[in-house]
Order: structure tokens, then sequence, then C-alpha cells
């Protein structure tokens, strides 16, 4: 059994959509529709790269001017919004490939490029939670201690080795053979201990060490005579936050996971055991697909608009911008009227409400 036999399971839509969603091939084994589940991963998919690209756009533009300024949180939440805007204009493809029935249609590269993107992002996103997390800790617990070791240099240093690590553990994705589809293969017994160190290195344990620090900044804050009520109600809104989003949009999908990987171990190479328990999780599977994907739409939303210098930038750029339009609108008006040239109904109105 090698990695690379590991990496032609652990797919985005083998492991946890429609079809693709079944242990052993559904097309083969487990007679699942991709209809069932098209029209939902599709609208999700659309939604998520319609808000997410510009959304995650955005929070990479302000999250680089505070990081610039030495804001030592920017330095994650920058890279963070890279990984989601990455992982964002991928979606495209993916629901091509969903359109097309599961059957890859741009080539064996492109879709392992795709699948790379996928399986990095999932794991980059929760360690980067891991580090907000912990920094968050430092800055209020412990804002003394730490002066010393909480600094941008550390911070970029610890995103460099995040992003070298989960991207090394997945090269051997490129050394995959693909054909008709993408990343959806037979798996064996041997996968199923593949999903359980996924589960338990890449879920559950981030899951206690960001539960164990959001519990020591709540019991911090509680105590913190020096911490005014709004700000204790602010740092509480961002610790929430961070537990929200790892809870909603990866706990089910790695609990999924661990189930398919326990069928496997428990049933072996009985198809139609492991089909029996594929199908009851048909539904949850493609909703959790969905809920993992509204990831890249919930970060930028709740991390960047939950802090007071976000929500003020993001109001003057469409102060800003209005002005502009205002300004546009104005010298177009002004242009026709000297040129003689008719106005619209629209200009007109723009006209006298102005």
């Amino acid at each position: 059994m090698t990695i690379n036999r590991w990496f032609l399971e652990i797919c985005p839509h083998s492991c946890f959509a429609g079809n693709a969603t079944s242990v052993f091939h559904p097309g083969a084994s487990c007679n699942v529709s991709y209809e069932e589940s098209r029209v939902f991963l599709v609208s999700v998919y659309s939604s998520v790269c319609a808000l997410g690209i510009p959304a995650n756009f955005l929070t990479a533009w302000l999250t680089l001017l505070q990081a610039l300024q030495g804001n030592v949180l920017a330095v994650y939440l920058f890279c963070l919004a890279l990984c989601e805007l990455l992982y964002a204009s991928t979606l495209p493809l993916w629901i091509l490939y969903i359109q097309n029935q599961h059957h890859w249609v741009l080539g064996p590269r492109a879709c392992k490029v795709t699948a790379y993107i996928f399986f990095c992002n999932i794991y980059v996103s929760i360690l980067f939670l891991c580090c907000i997390s912990l920094d968050r800790l430092c800055a209020v617990a412990y804002a003394l201690e730490s002066r010393g070791c909480r600094r941008q240099k550390t911070a970029i240093y610890t995103s460099v080795c995040v992003f070298l690590l989960v991207g090394l553990v997945h090269v051997p994705v490129f050394y995959m053979k693909e054909e008709r589809t993408c990343f959806e293969e037979l798996p064996t017994r041997t996968i199923s201990v593949y999903y359980y160190l996924r589960f338990v290195f890449g879920f559950a344990l981030p899951l206690v060490f960001i539960a164990f620090n959001t519990q020591l900044m709540l019991r911090s804050i509680r105590r913190s005579m020096g911490l005014s009520e709004a700000r204790k109600a602010k740092v509480k809104r961002f610790s929430v936050a961070i537990v929200l989003i790892f809870l909603v949009c990866f706990a089910p999908y790695h609990v999924v996971l661990f189930i398919k990987a326990l069928a496997v171990s428990l049933y072996g190479a009985d198809v139609d055991a492991v089909c029996t328990v594929e199908r009851s999780l048909y539904t949850a599977s493609v909703v959790f697909l969905g809920l993992a994907t509204v990831n890249s739409v919930a970060d930028p939303i709740i991390y960047m608009l939950a802090t007071e210098h976000s929500r003020q930038k993001v109001s003057q750029i469409h102060r800003e911008w209005r002005a502009w339009a205002t300004r546009a609108d104005h010298t177009r008006l002004t242009s026709s009227k000297d040129m003689g040239t008719p106005m619209s109904p629209s200009d007109l109105a723009s006209c006298q409400s102005g």
C-alpha cells in the first residue's frame, strides 16, 4: 500500500458528496444517482464562488494593509484569505465536473491541480484557525508574557511552515493516474487507516486545541479588570466565531469521513454492507460538503467584519465608492447637457434627485 493509493481516496467528491460519497466507486457499486446531488452542489458552489472571490479579495487587501502596519494577527488573516481566494477560484471547475456527471474533461493535470488545492485548503484553513486562536489567547490573556515571542516575523515564519507542511503532505496528488473521473477510485481496507489519521490529526486534535485556547481566553477576560465591557464583548465574539466556523464547516465533514472509515473497517470487502451505509449517509454527505465549501465565505465575513477596524474600512470604501459614482453621474449628465444629447429616464431621475 503506497501513499499514492491513499490520495486516490481522499478526494472532495468521492468522500463527501453525492455519488462520489460512496466508499466504493458510486457508479459501479452503490447505484446512487449523480443527479440527486447535482442541483444542490452546483447551487452551493456557484453562490460561494460569487461571494467568496470578492469577499476574500477585499479581506486580503484589508489585512495586507494592517500587516504592513505591523499587525501580527493580520498576517494569519491575510494568508487565510489568500488560501480561500485560491480555492474559490477553482469552484467553476468543480461545477463543470458535476454538470458533466462527474466526467472530468479538462485533462489530468487540471484535475490534479484542482484536487490539490481542495485538499490543501481544508487543512491550511484548519491550521490557520489554530494559529489565530493561539494568537488571540496570547494577545489577550498573556499580553505581557508573550510580548517577546508574539512578533510579526514569528507569524510570517509560522505561516510559511503551515503552507509548506500541508503542501508537501499533498504532493503525491500529482503522481496519481486519473482517467474519466477526478480522484474517484475503489478503496481498500487499508485506506480506512488514513481516514482515521485525517480525522484525528486534521480535525480532532485541532478542535481540542482551539477549544482549550477559547476556554482559557474566556476565563481570562471574565477575570480581567482592565478590559472594558465593550472590549470583552469583542474578544468573546471573535473567539466564538472561530469555534463556530470550525464546528459548522469542518466537524460534519470529518464525522462523515470517520463513519465511512468505520464502515470499511467493519465490513471490509462486503460491498453491499458498505453501500448500505453509504446510501444512508448520502443526504448528509452532500449537505456537509456544502458546509465545508461555505467556509470560503464564512472566514472573511465573520473574521473581518467582527473587528472594528474592518467595519470602519469597509464603510469608508463604500462611502468613497458612492461619492465616486455620484461624481461620475454628475459629469456624464453635464456632458450630455452641453452636447445636447437626450438623457435617459434614469439619468433624468438622477438629475432630479440631485
